[in-house]
């Protein structure tokens, strides 16, 4: 075992992904000479070489549609969008090229590429700099979406996404990247949990606590919290939005009757509610309470003077319990 930090971890994985197959490449703003915002591509230019390591203009449209054609002449391109805020240019290239051409050309055409994009607040940046588009995304048919949220899977989860045919959309939790765990980095491919799996990170008995990203470490002080007043509750990292691991929630929801998805993403048309229709389908009887929701309110995220009021944070996770055990 190794003690990472997140950030350090998906360098790794970059690294050895990088070590495993020449076709690999790193593109994006600042990658190269500065090793990124967050430090999280440090060292790869230097060691691997400007041709595999590009820092490119800041024109996020120009990364996506390059890293498209290298695609297509057999390259597998990790794109950093150095913050979620700046995705929204290159959702054009993502939407009606990345996610759709493969199946336009019957499968023929495969686009292994990567977009990695920083995700969620709670480092008090400015405008732009602290959003949650998750949603956008699980909407567009054609990508795979997955988050980390610590050490151990953004270590493994980056290479399997690296080597994934599919295009991937692969959140990483801004405020997570400097807390550290073990990562057991010798650990072969095989053992590793496949990325589109969700897995519980606690278990529990009485309700469930569905998350990904940044907010599972705050579900997992939630349900540490809700012990000491006799209640066991059951945590679950989704990992992958889509597809997303339904069978596996299914599984844990049927069994504790009860259950909140909490994102940092609004309330609104987030991908919580996608989760509370699936499971009123198919756990309608199982259900001692309605499937309840916790994220941001339906407003701009805020200034960072502001955003502790905008964020969910433990408070807000124990009052939804307390509510799915008032019905």
């Amino acid at each position: 075992m190794t003690t990472l930090t997140l950030a350090k971890a998906l360098n790794e994985g970059m690294r050895k992904a990088m070590e495993d197959d020449p076709k690999v490449l790193v593109m994006g703003e600042d990658v190269g000479k500065l090793g990124g915002v967050f430090r999280v591509t440090d060292g790869l230019q230097k060691d691997f070489g400007e041709q595999r390591v590009i820092d490119t203009p800041l024109a996020e449209s120009g990364i996506i549609g390059t890293a498209i054609g290298l695609a297509l002449r057999g390259y597998r391109p990790v794109c950093e969008i150095q913050f979620d805020g700046f995705v929204f240019p290159a959702a054009d290239q993502i939407i009606t090229q990345l996610a759709k051409m493969p199946l336009r050309s019957l499968g023929k055409l495969k686009l292994p590429v990567v977009v990695r994009i920083p995700c969620g607040g709670g480092i008090g940046a400015v405008e732009h700099h602290s959003e949650s588009p998750e949603a956008y995304f699980t909407h567009t048919a054609g990508l795979r979406i997955v988050a980390c949220s610590n050490p151990a899977d953004g270590y493994t989860m980056i290479q399997q996404a690296i080597r994934c045919e599919d295009p991937v959309i692969f959140f990483e939790p801004k405020r997570r990247y400097w807390e550290k765990a073990d990562v057991d980095t010798s650990a072969p491919a095989d053992d590793w949990t496949p990325f589109d799996q969700a897995r519980v990170v606690r278990p529990g008995a009485d309700a469930t606590l569905l998350a990904y990203g940044p907010m599972v470490r705050t579900c997992l002080e939630a349900a540490a919290a809700a012990e000491e007043d006799g209640r066991s509750l059951e945590v679950v990292d989704l990992r992958s939005l889509n597809p997303l691991d339904i069978d596996r929630v299914v599984e844990s929801v049927a069994r504790t009757g009860r259950c909140a998805v909490v994102h940092e993403a609004p309330v609104f048309s987030g991908f919580g509610a996608e989760i509370a229709a699936r499971l009123t389908e198919r756990c309608f009887y199982n259900l001692e309470a309605p499937v309840l929701r916790v994220g941001g309110p339906s407003t701009p995220y805020p200034p960072s003077r502001l955003e502790d009021h905008y964020l969910p944070d433990l408070d807000r996770v124990l009052d939804a319990v307390d509510r799915l055990f008032a019905f």
